[in-house]
């Protein structure tokens, strides 16, 4: 079996709609869906877009293989053979735009536009959310964190307990995107050129009869990147001391004890305790590391008890994302193609965030020109063409359309990308350099207001005239 081959990741009613679609004969129709969330994650003032890269693999590697086929074929639906060699035949032709990886987003704007046949649009949805959920969920909260941490050093810790390998590793390129600075996964370092660290495990210290033999024994073996777990048995009686003796015996090799690890306890008072222990030494230049299910709370709480840690190991609560496991975007239609031209469509719903915004549409960041900051998002239907500096644009609020306001002096910067045309990718990946200094240089888009942790202002997503004329159109319609 073929754990890598992606092509039947995908919920079983996608199969039962596209061979709805081959027995009627409209699976060549065409349609635009979108891929958005309907709500910030954590209470936080933005989400960070994840995930690209690895969608932009799935798309170049969709196909079905005869394993597949033959699966399909044992399904109690009883699939026609002419159906199965349609999927045989199976190569995604269309078009796909999205934001790039790293930019900061928010709730219903289009991430992912996808615009193709029926058939080829409904087999991508589960996979293309799973993957877009999932990366952007992480670079969110390891956001949140780095808002939190400022120019401290972030390991990202997490591959034991995330939701299996997958996870793991593209949970820790998630992480290096939105300002980690190393991961402990080899995988990931070797699949993305993350940087990685590690020390050792309390197991190497009970594997020795005394902790200072287990401290030297380690130190000897890596005599240039020796960092010491202290709280094996007693952090302050014994630990801390038994690495401030290594750090002696290293100087007398001319070496330097890099750092030394807590990982349980009160962080705060015994990483100030160590800190003076170290000091007084004379071992200054040695750092000190805190994990144990650390997160944004408690290391801006640890913070503010004037905790003396340099480096923070982030694991469970970031890879898990464990105060909200789930992104909850959605992949909606929008348009099919009748008479030759697109025919916006919406979803109703009672619940007034489940309605959808129908239309084709383009997603602008009006950047005010005079203080270079982001003003608000700006959705207009693909149609209005592109906002021009000078044009006023009337911002109305689709939660409140009663409130609005008239910008003039902006810059207005399309967010979606093309990504795939008529099936071909034309879209340069970036390094993950770039992706990360691409993240960096959004933070600095928008002012600190929407950025904090806590109570964060809100950043508008505004509607054209135009789409918000459309949409009331099309719910007074549906409604008689």
């Amino acid at each position: 079996m073929n754990y890598g081959n992606l092509s039947l990741h995908t919920d079983k009613y996608q199969i039962n709609m596209m061979y709805a679609h081959w027995v009627n004969g409209s699976l060549h129709e065409k349609v635009v869906f979108e891929a958005y969330f309907r709500k910030l994650p954590f209470g936080n003032g933005y989400a960070v877009f994840a995930g690209l890269e690895r969608i932009v693999d799935y798309m170049l590697h969709l196909q079905f293989t005869d394993e597949d086929i033959d699966y399909l074929r044992q399904q109690e639906e009883g699939y026609a053979e002419g159906f199965l060699e349609e999927l045989r035949r199976f190569k995604f032709s269309g078009d796909l735009y999205a934001v790039r990886e790293g930019t900061l987003v928010f709730a219903h704007e289009p991430l992912i536009r996808v615009e193709a046949s029926v058939f080829e649009a409904q087999l991508v949805e589960t996979t293309l959310l799973n993957v877009m959920n999932y990366q952007t969920l992480i670079a969110t909260k390891a956001s949140r964190i780095k808002q939190v941490a400022g120019g401290d050093t972030l390991l990202e810790f997490g591959t034991r307990r995330a939701q299996e390998t997958d996870a793991a590793v593209w949970g820790a390129r998630a992480a290096y995107i939105a300002g980690f600075d190393a991961t402990s996964n080899l995988r990931a370092g070797m699949l993305f050129g993350i940087p990685t660290k590690g020390t050792h495990a309390h197991s190497w210290v009970q594997h020795h009869d005394t902790e200072a033999e287990a401290f030297r024994k380690y130190a000897d073996a890596h005599p240039d990147h020796v960092s010491l777990l202290v709280d094996t048995y007693d952090t302050l009686g014994s630990g801390v001391p038994n690495a401030i003796r290594t750090a002696q015996y290293l100087e007398g090799k001319g070496k330097r004890l890099q750092s030394i690890r807590i990982d349980s306890g009160d962080i705060a008072y015994t990483s100030q305790v160590a800190r003076k222990m170290l000091d007084d030494a004379g071992l200054s230049y040695v750092t000190i590391i805190a994990s144990n299910d650390l997160d944004e709370n408690i290391i801006m709480d640890l913070k503010s008890q004037q905790a003396q840690i340099d480096t923070w190991g982030v694991g469970t609560q970031l890879i898990t994302a464990a105060d909200q496991p789930s992104l909850g975007g959605v992949y909606k239609l929008v348009a099919r193609m009748k008479n030759g031209k697109y025919e916006p469509v919406i979803k109703i719903s009672g619940n007034l965030e489940k309605v959808t915004n129908p239309g084709v549409k383009e997603i602008f960041r009006l950047i005010n020109s005079k203080t270079g900051r982001a003003e608000a998002d700006y959705l207009a239907l693909r149609e209005e063409g592109q906002a021009e500096a000078g044009d006023p644009i009337n911002l109305i609020d689709p939660a409140h359309p009663l409130m609005n306001k008239v910008v003039r002096d902006y810059e207005a910067v399309a967010l979606l990308h093309p990504i795939f045309r008529n099936g071909v990718c034309v879209y340069t990946l970036p390094s993950l350099a770039e992706i990360r200094q691409h993240h960096q240089d959004e933070l600095r888009l928008f002012w600190p207001q929407y950025l904090r942790k806590s109570n964060p202002e809100i950043y508008r997503v505004h509607l054209s005239e135009a789409a918000l004329n459309l949409k009331m159109n099309l719910i007074n319609k549906y409604r008689r």
